[in-house]
């Protein structure tokens, strides 16, 4: 009997006040040649953000500050990120990272990577999105 085992490298780092998150982190995954990076872990805060709000066009600039309370998605082929954010009375707000996530006090991260798995982007014709193309080397 044979059994596949999936391991994942883990990296953290931190931003610092007046880094861009989203920019920060491609430029990560760029310099240290991740495939199939991921978010596993993030909080921080950010003096303002810009979302694209669910099934529409809508982008939102937001001024904070902000906790981020959520951030997912992944980092490999282009990235596709989500996040929530609470402003000073609890109120969250959420939606498609677009950029100009903007690190207030800090935002610490952890991103996980797939070693020997390739993400990347595509056209999906049912969607019209880029969406999620996994591919795994042929063993």
């Amino acid at each position: 009997m044979s059994s596949n085992v999936a391991l994942a490298e883990c990296y953290a780092l931190r931003l610092k006040p007046g880094e861009e998150l989203r920019t920060s982190l491609l430029k990560f995954v760029t310099e240290k040649g991740l495939t199939a990076a991921f978010v596993v872990s993030c909080v921080g805060s950010v003096t303002m953000a810009t979302l694209r709000m669910a099934n529409s066009t809508s982008v939102q600039t937001l001024d904070g500050p902000f906790e981020i309370v959520s951030l997912v998605g992944t980092l490999s082929g282009g990235g596709h990120l989500h996040a929530s954010l609470s402003d000073k009375n609890g109120t969250v707000v959420g939606g498609h990272v677009v950029g100009d996530f903007l690190i207030y006090t800090t935002a610490e991260v952890v991103i996980g990577n797939c070693p020997n798995v390739q993400f990347s982007r595509e056209i999906d014709k049912d969607t019209g999105y880029d969406e999620l193309v996994v591919t795994t080397p042929k063993f």
